[in-house]
């Protein structure tokens, strides 16, 4: 039996659950949903069942819930692999030892070590470290414009695209090329998806590396293009797949059902 449980944003036109329930449906896939917020995470009656987290309320009850969960069940993904794709600073430190090329970066509280990153660069990027469909995120080239502490800034890279790419087991199976007017080219920012055909092979590595970094089942690998290759900005361990052309609700539900038949075997 697969245990879903369902993304807190799916709406009836927008339903990433649903789609991949379909999918498992056609492979007549037994599924049940899972609520997180009807459960006792401390005697749950599930115990060595695979359970598939499409996304989860950042709450802090649900992820310690699932995280629970965990210790007696196979959760994709891992709550060990969402709580490292949360944090900016958790993903980046996984990019840079395992040589992920990534944007340089800065963490700190002390506003003298940014002001002498500034002065290096010129012009950086401000994220908050948990942060989200690109919110509060900006560009900034004074020191007055520095949002609250901890700081986490990178470098600015000149562009006007960046890249998605969905990761699953460690292989590349779908991209979009995302652009917009503005400094985000997120979707939930306004900017426009573009599937890409086929994925260059040196994009298609470096998002596996990254996946493989963060030890996830799958993700969405967020690039920019940098030279004549990419850098890679964050790892989703919750993506959507918007605007992709890959099937990718079918490739998540056969990935699901091959994982619940090895638990079995």
């Amino acid at each position: 039996m697969i245990h879903i449980i369902k993304k807190p944003t799916d709406t009836p036109d927008d339903n990433s659950t649903g789609m991949v329930v379909s999918a498992l449906d056609k492979r007549n896939a037994p599924w049940e949903y899972l609520d997180l917020d009807k459960i006792n995470p401390f005697n749950p009656g599930i115990e060595g069942e695979l359970i598939w987290a499409c996304g989860i309320r950042q709450d802090g009850v649900q992820f310690e819930a699932l995280s629970v969960l965990g210790l007696s069940n196979t959760v994709v993904n891992s709550p060990e692999s969402i709580a490292t794709c949360a944090s900016k600073v958790q993903t980046t430190a996984r990019l840079i030892k395992a040589g992920v090329p990534t944007p340089e970066t800065i963490f700190t509280n002390s506003q003298e070590h940014v002001e002498t990153f500034l002065e290096k660069h010129g012009k950086v990027v401000y994220k908050p470290v948990y942060g989200f469909d690109g919110n509060g995120i900006y560009p900034m080239t004074n020191i007055s414009e520095l949002g609250e502490s901890p700081y986490y800034i990178q470098e600015f890279i000149k562009n006007n695209c960046d890249y998605r790419v969905f990761v699953i087991d460690g292989e590349a199976v779908g991209a979009i090329r995302r652009s917009s007017d503005t400094f985000a080219h997120n979707i939930h920012q306004g900017g426009l998806g573009e599937a890409v055909a086929e994925i260059p092979d040196n994009m298609a590595e470096i998002s596996s590396k990254a996946a493989n970094a963060v030890n996830i089942d799958y993700c969405g690998v967020d690039l920019l293009p940098w030279e004549d290759s990419y850098l890679v900005l964050e790892v989703n361990g919750t993506p959507n797949w918007h605007c992709m052309s890959a099937p990718i609700p079918e490739y998540i539900a056969e990935y699901l059902v091959e994982k619940e038949k090895s638990l079995k075997a």
